[in-house]
């Protein structure tokens, strides 16, 4: 149990605090599409480009993204694409809980 207690503590501060916050998620599904850097990120999301900087450093502390320089730009993409996979299935699960939710409001 013990073990099991500290792989979950490490899932926690290594995953979950980074998708603790929707713009992180937004970021990781834009990078999904193809790498870029934090100019373009800001552009797409309509965030502000020192918000997409905070953001980039969670992520890149938690393994979450990779960062590659090209000239005077940085890149960066995804570490691995199953973090988009796992984002897909509690999205699945999310939206399964909506219609049950409105479901149950209808017959009433």
């Amino acid at each position: 149990m013990s073990s099991l207690r500290a792989e979950i503590n490490r899932l926690h501060a290594q995953i979950c605090n980074g998708l603790a916050d929707p713009n992180r998620i937004l970021i990781l599904y834009t990078l999904h599409e193809k790498p870029h850097n934090v100019g373009e990120l800001g552009e797409v999301l309509n965030i502000p480009q020192p918000t997409v900087s905070r953001h980039l450093k969670v992520l890149r502390e938690r393994q979450m993204v990779l960062a590659q320089r090209e000239g005077q730009a940085v890149y960066y993409s995804l570490s691995d694409q199953r973090i988009i996979e796992a984002l897909d299935l509690l999205r699945a699960v999310l939206a399964s809980r909506l219609q049950d939710q409105s479901e149950l409001a209808e017959s009433v």
